[in-house]
């Protein structure tokens, strides 16, 4: 398995960072951008409907608890078993934009900031 690199283009449509993912570090998945087989996720569907790489750059995501696509049933079991905060990952990409937001979770070594 490979180091946790920084990497923009492993941000996930949610907010996730792919970057740290045992699977993509071990080569089995190239991150949630290039996995066209990801068609049951809502998210992934509405940011390539909407052309936007994240939900930071949707108009319509002023509150992440209104949006039924990202905050459906999957996403509440996902972060139930990972302790996963992905709204405040969408907040540090508004804040420090996808780059930025890499390189943080890169430096925490984890795929998700912890609620």
């Amino acid at each position: 398995m490979s180091a946790i690199r920084a990497n923009a283009e492993l941000v996930a449509h949610c907010g996730l960072y792919c970057g740290a993912c045992k699977s993509c570090l071990g080569g089995k998945c190239k991150g949630c951008q290039e996995n066209s087989k990801a068609t049951w996720c809502k998210v992934r569907s509405c940011c390539t409907d909407r052309q936007i790489k994240t939900c930071a750059e949707c108009n319509e995501f002023a509150d992440p608890q209104a949006c039924t696509k990202f905050n459906n049933f999957m996403s509440k079991l996902f972060g139930f078993m990972f302790n996963s905060d992905r709204a405040a990952c969408i907040a540090q990409i508004k804040q420090v934009g996808p780059e930025g937001h890499a390189i943080a979770m890169a430096k925490l070594g984890s795929h998700t900031i912890k609620r």
